[in-house]
């Protein structure tokens, strides 16, 4: 890594403090305020750049860089089309048990939950083995992109245990990297556990500005960390 080398966690998995001599970031689909939760209150602190949903909501030093709407990008016509075209799928969806917050509307995307985002920790893990048989997500998001294809430029993207994304193309993890400056830096690497085609940390794995690390947890990130830094 370059004297100038910036380090980029996705938010599962992240091993926080392990990095001191190279700029760190993290970057999440999440909204902030999940963030928050998954990494604690002093994210801004701990973090030279913190990136929420997807970069869309950027941070530097603590102080906001940037923030997106999808709202504005797309137009309340095209959002009541997508709402109520995944209110209908839904009805017919087969799966565990079923809960609140199907939809979830953030600043640049749509978070879709078939469990509901209210599910229990066991609910949610419930879900994510029946998924990993049932391919309930996968289907879905099948279905959804043969039914916008050509009307909205969508990206759908699976991510996490219960849910995926979908944003306008181009409003993947990679809209961070504008805020990256390449004179800045000589390397950017990216550790992220959702590497695979589909997943939410695909593109940005696979992006001509990264070096990509696939991880699997937290202590395989670490291990790889002392592969590339040292002890």
């Amino acid at each position: 890594l370059g004297a100038h080398g910036f380090v980029l966690f996705g938010a599962h998995g992240v091993v926080v403090g392990a990095l001191m001599q190279v700029t760190v970031g993290v970057i999440g689909g999440s909204d902030f305020v999940k963030q928050k939760e998954q990494l604690g209150d002093t994210v801004l602190e701990d973090f030279d750049f913190s990136f929420s949903e997807n970069g869309l909501v950027a941070y530097k030093a603590g102080e906001l860089l940037a923030k997106a709407s999808v709202a504005q990008h797309l137009g309340e016509p095209a959002i009541k089309d997508i709402v109520n075209w995944v209110m209908g799928y839904m009805c017919k969806i087969d799966c565990p048990v079923k809960r609140g917050t199907f939809i979830e509307f953030r600043t640049g995307m749509f978070n879709i939950s078939p469990v509901g985002r209210n599910c229990s920790r066991e609910e949610r893990n419930d879900f994510e083995a029946y998924d990993d048989v049932h391919k309930i997500r996968e289907t879905m998001v099948k279905a959804m992109r043969a039914e916008f294809q050509g009307k909205y430029d969508l990206t759908y993207s699976i991510g996490g245990q219960i849910s995926f994304d979908v944003f306008p193309t181009g409003w993947d993890k990679t809209y961070c990297l504008r805020f990256v400056d390449e004179k800045d830096f000589d390397e950017v690497h990216f550790f992220g556990d959702k590497t695979y085609k589909g997943g939410n940390d695909y593109e940005i794995f696979m992006h001509p500005r990264t070096v990509g690390h696939s991880v699997r947890n937290p202590e395989d990130t670490l291990r790889q960390l002392k592969a590339i830094f040292g002890e």
